[in-house]
């Protein structure tokens, strides 16, 4: 199928929660949102984004030769216009439906596969001109899949509203998550992705959020990268699985896990000063929420890793984007770089 211009792809298409949502959750009720000031002070406006720039999504997709991806909610996400792709993640959204659920709404991964599933089967075949037409492109697009934080953040490690940790123990829920998600990246299979970029969870223990909760003097938390780590080596090994099992398939393992804990630890050697505060909200002194409406965020924010207590600001975004989507991609993306996997 030919691409246009300089794209390496035709479209690509995107699932996850707050560190790839790029506005969906303007949408819908729910108090996980980032579409008031200081978000976007980078960008030019709130637009979604829970980060002062852009996302690693927005970096790989410009990387790739692709526009940034539009919310899949958006209004302006009708007709040719999503034919370079569509974002489908959701802040607070989880591989579990009942994760993040004390937020209000959120669009889970079971239901972002039902809303590509519409795409495929409602929306893309009138702009296409035959199924086989259909079939290549999405053959051709690359799938990025980011999610499972939530799964730990805001729901296993809040026993006062989640009893998943009293029903599993660490290894058991690891791999309740494993076998819902293969589920889940099967049925994308099934739906007609082939080249899929499947991001691992990042150490959460490092989050403003999560070090402030311990009182850990700017430690990051251990037990909690313990379980980050549980999961992410099952999903090293799922995708080998899938690799094998499906036909015509090629998953990419994204490891933001290292890359950001060598970030965190290590800030001065990528040009940071503050590797585990915040540029606003509480966590600009060790605190725990998201950025306050119309709060003056930091104004030296290159300087800093986490924008709020949750999220990275652009300026990490931008060097974990350039390690898997760049044109010398690192040891993160396993076993090829992105832009090797456009191009197959």
């Amino acid at each position: 199928m030919e691409v246009e211009g300089d794209a390496l792809s035709p479209a690509m298409f995107i699932f996850g929660d707050s560190l790839v949502d790029d506005g969906n959750n303007n949408h819908i009720p729910t108090v996980a949102r980032a579409d008031y000031a200081p978000y976007g002070v980078d960008f030019g406006y709130p637009n979604g984004r829970f980060t002062n720039g852009l996302t690693v999504v927005d970096y790989g997709a410009k990387l790739l030769g692709l526009p940034l991806i539009p919310a899949y909610l958006s209004p302006l996400s009708k007709g040719p216009a999503i034919l370079k792709g569509l974002n489908y993640a959701s802040a607070a959204a989880g591989i579990l439906d009942q994760t993040g659920r004390h937020f209000g709404s959120r669009i889970s991964l079971n239901q972002q596969l039902n809303l590509f599933e519409k795409t495929v089967k409602v929306d893309l075949p009138v702009l296409l001109e035959s199924a086989e037409t259909l079939s290549l492109y999405l053959s051709e697009s690359i799938f990025v899949v980011g999610i499972a934080g939530n799964d730990y953040i805001n729901n296993y490690l809040l026993p006062l509203l989640y009893d998943s940790s009293r029903v599993y123990s660490p290894d058991a829920f690891a791999d309740l998550l494993i076998n819902t998600y293969s589920q889940q990246l099967r049925r994308l299979y099934g739906l007609g992705a082939r080249k899929m970029v499947v991001v691992g969870v990042g150490p959460l223990g490092c989050l403003p959020s999560q070090i402030f909760m311990v009182n850990n003097n700017g430690s990051c938390v251990d037990n909690v990268n313990d379980l980050v780590l549980g999961f992410n080596d099952r999903l090293f090994d799922l995708i080998d699985t899938l690799n094998s099992t499906l036909p015509e398939s090629f998953f990419i393992y994204q490891n933001a896990y290292s890359i950001t804990l060598d970030i965190v630890t290590n800030p001065s050697s990528y040009g940071f000063t503050y590797g585990n505060t915040a540029c606003c909200g509480l966590g600009r002194y060790g605190g725990y929420l998201r950025c306050l409406p119309l709060q003056p965020p930091c104004n030296n924010r290159d300087q800093y890793v986490f924008f709020d207590a949750f999220h990275p600001t652009s300026a990490v975004n931008s060097i974990i984007a350039e390690r898997c989507y760049g044109e010398s991609p690192t040891d993160d993306c396993y076993p090829i770089g992105v832009r090797e996997l456009a191009q197959l």
